[in-house]
C-alpha cells in the first residue's frame, strides 16, 4: 500500500483529477481518496512510489509520501503545485 498526503487536494474535481491521473499511470491500480484528511492511497503491487508521485506532481499537485511497501520509506516532499481551480484563497471551488 502506497499512501500520499496531498495538502493541495481541496474539492471534488482535485479529487477526480488525481484518480484519473493515478488510473492513467497504472490502470490496475486501486485508489482511494479521503479528500478531508487530504490522504491519496494506492495499491498496487510491483510499482514504486516514485511512479505515482510524478504523476501526481505532473497533475499540478505536491505529493508528500508518508506509506510505502509497509511504511519503509522516508517522508519526502516532492513537486510543487498548487489547487487544480488556481485559488489562492486556500478554497476552492
Amino acid at each position: 500500500m502506497l499512501a500520499f498526503r496531498v495538502d493541495d487536494m481541496t474539492c471534488g474535481h482535485c479529487v477526480s483529477t488525481i484518480t484519473k491521473t493515478l488510473k492513467t499511470a497504472n490502470k490496475d491500480a486501486q485508489v482511494s481518496i479521503d479528500l478531508a484528511r487530504h490522504l491519496v492511497q494506492i495499491d498496487a503491487p510491483g510499482t514504486h512510489a516514485q511512479h505515482f508521485s510524478n504523476a501526481i506532481s505532473e497533475a499540478g499537485f505536491t505529493p508528500v509520501v508518508v506509506e510505502a511497501s509497509g511504511g519503509n520509506s522516508p517522508t519526502v516532499k516532492v513537486g510543487v503545485g498548487g489547487c487544480c481551480c488556481s485559488s489562492s484563497a486556500g478554497g476552492c471551488c
